[in-house]
């Protein structure tokens, strides 16, 4: 199983970004599909994660502007990311737990400037 992300960039202040995570190979389900963030010089920290029955839950500072949502069907992942801020830059990874075990993909560097 392969978790592949895409759809980082470039962008100024105030822009949107939408990232991609497709699991590919021997993949039944996906239980939890995540999105974390390492920003430079510090610790990855979680930003959103949807569960498969639906359910959703974001970083306080990503709350109103970020949405994550699944197309089960596809097992791929989004991650729509507006109005940005340069403290969303970083290189944001997606995870997924798939039949109970847990995957992560390569990064996406995401870059907001001002």
């Amino acid at each position: 199983v392969q978790l592949q992300a895409s759809g980082g960039g470039a962008v100024q202040v105030g822009e949107s970004l939408t990232l991609s995570c497709a699991a590919s190979g021997p993949v039944l389900s996906v239980f939890v599909m995540g999105w974390y963030r390492q920003a430079p010089g510090k610790e990855r920290e979680l930003v959103a994660v949807a569960s498969d029955d639906g359910n959703t839950d974001y970083a306080n500072s990503v709350k109103g502007r970020f949405t994550i949502s699944r197309d089960n069907a596809k097992n791929t992942g989004y991650l729509q990311m507006n109005s940005l801020k340069p403290d969303d830059t970083g290189v944001y990874f997606c995870s997924a737990i798939i039949e109970g075990v847990p995957y992560w993909g390569k990064g996406t560097q995401v870059t907001v400037s001002s």
